[in-house]
């Protein structure tokens, strides 16, 4: 089966996303647990925690259909040792708030080198922190998501999410997300080369680290490494792409996430995509 959302508006508080999820047709959905563009925040409070999990229960979205996403500030492979404690600070409160709200996992970004380091040492960073991070929670995984290699970003190649997984010590919290956009521009040919990105993926990194997935056309080119989301059937992806990856079982009950520019389309893209599942 497949789980489709959106990333959603948590304005208000945490315990709005499941209604703006329920509000578009959703059986999944992502969302910050905090400001996106603040390193640190307030506790979050007891009864927006129990508020989120009741209206999480009644849209009957179960956690592991939900993808929490980290603030854009954090850079788990920053070369600098300040600013590197600075967001690893940061993302172990990122993962705590997950665990209080009952979430198995956390999205991020792996990271930037900012041509001050090597991308191996870089990635050796980024596996660091993500180590540091599960010694001091529970239940909750590091799902990386693959970049478009805009500027000095790593993650961007299969190989280099593989390097990472590796230097992980409990494989069993750690896991992927893949994005449609950022694997497009950074090369992989999902449009015309379908079966060989797919199998390039298993072969590198493998489908059982996939934990979810964000689903958006392009507004850049193949191989431009520009990240430049558009909303389905809109961009350069050809609209066959995304009928063959919702008809693809390998991504069965994992969350599917829109991050659509528009969001007054998310329904429709939402019905959208369930009637190729319902056409296979």
């Amino acid at each position: 089966m497949k789980y489709i959302g959106a990333h959603v508006s948590t304005q208000g508080g945490v315990e709005n996303a499941p209604l703006n999820a329920k509000a578009i047709g959703a059986n999944a959905f992502a969302l910050f647990t905090k400001n996106q563009r603040q390193w640190f925040a307030k506790e979050l409070e007891e009864e927006s925690i129990a508020l989120f999990k009741q209206r999480c229960n009644e849209a009957d979205i179960a956690p592991e259909h939900i993808l929490p996403h980290d603030s854009y500030l954090i850079n788990l492979g920053h070369p600098d040792d300040e600013l590197i404690k600075k967001s690893r600070g940061s993302f172990e409160e990122e993962m705590r708030r997950c665990q209080q709200l009952g979430l198995r996992m956390l999205n991020f970004h792996p990271g930037s080198h900012l041509k001050q380091i090597t991308v191996e040492q870089c990635l050796d960073r980024v596996a660091e922190s993500i180590n540091r991070a599960l010694d001091k929670t529970e239940g909750v995984a590091a799902v990386i998501e693959n970049t478009a290699g805009q500027g000095s970003n790593v993650g961007f190649e299969f190989w280099q999410l593989a390097y990472i997984i590796n230097k992980v010590e409990d494989k069993s919290r750690v896991g992927v997300c893949i994005d449609t956009c950022h694997t497009y521009t950074a090369g992989y040919d999902l449009v015309g080369n379908y079966d060989g990105v797919m199998r390039e993926f298993d072969e590198t990194v493998g489908f059982g680290y996939l934990r979810a997935v964000h689903l958006n056309d392009s507004k850049k080119p193949l191989g431009s490494h520009v990240d430049r989301h558009d909303s389905i059937g809109r961009g350069l992806m050809d609209i066959s792409f995304f009928e063959r990856l919702m008809r693809d079982s390998r991504f069965d009950n994992i969350p599917i996430i829109l991050e659509t520019p528009d969001e007054t389309l998310w329904a429709e893209e939402i019905k959208l995509l369930r009637g190729f599942c319902e056409q296979a």
